[in-house]
């Protein structure tokens, strides 16, 4: 199988092949045509198997054929992330795969100057990366705006419960539209996720490509 049999369009294919990838991962064939219909999905997939391909290369194939104008402060797709080091690899692989295409894209972190992150969050950004505790910060400061989410993706769900981000994340969670699609991936599905999972997906497409890693 081919990316195209995904029905990715050809400059995210153009894109991913540039990266010397030929062949969809399972999670990546599993997910991506669900997420390209606009169901909500939850995931279950460890490190290395494919994930922030099988999120970032739908959503960025459905904002470039939104058309919409970029708002200041607005974004129009968030993902959460537990680490700043994983926000980061999120970010570039969005870079990456989206360089054909006019989306802007930005990632926000603890640890690094409000300055430079508030500048561009000013403009408006089509895709933002960022882990909880920044994004709340810089919310509650009125520097971003959340009610024009259309993507929401909680990415290593479990990490984030680990951390003790499920405060933050709820309160995230409530700025944004009811209206939405929302991803979760997880390695594990401990009580606490599978509630939360309720209470932000509706009629979840569920993915399991590591079972074994499932909590009782």
């Amino acid at each position: 199988m081919q990316f195209e049999s995904l029905n990715l369009i050809k400059p995210i294919c153009s894109a991913i092949y540039g990266e010397k990838y030929f062949s969809p991962t399972p999670i990546q064939r599993q997910s991506i045509p669900h997420i390209l219909k606009g169901e909500d999905l939850m995931g279950c997939a460890q490190t290395g198997t494919g994930k922030t391909g099988a999120f970032a290369w739908p959503i960025l194939q459905r904002i470039s054929k939104l058309g919409y104008k970029t708002v200041p402060k607005k974004i129009l797709a968030l993902v959460l992330a537990p680490t700043r080091e994983l926000a980061i690899q999120i970010y570039e692989s969005f870079n990456t795969y989206g360089k054909y295409l006019k989306v802007n894209k930005a990632v926000v972190f603890g640890g690094a100057h409000y300055k430079s992150q508030i500048n561009i969050l000013s403009k408006g950004v089509d895709i933002l990366v960022a882990t909880p505790g920044r994004l709340l910060d810089l919310l509650e400061k009125d520097y971003v705006h959340l009610n024009q989410v259309k993507f929401l993706v909680l990415d290593e769900a479990d990490r984030m419960l680990d951390m003790g981000f499920f405060p933050d994340i709820n309160r995230i969670i409530s700025c944004t539209p009811q209206k939405r699609q929302s991803i979760l991936f997880s390695a594990t599905f401990p009580k606490e996720i599978l509630a939360l999972t309720q209470n932000i997906l509706k009629k979840p497409i569920s993915i399991k490509i590591s079972p074994q890693s499932i909590a009782a």
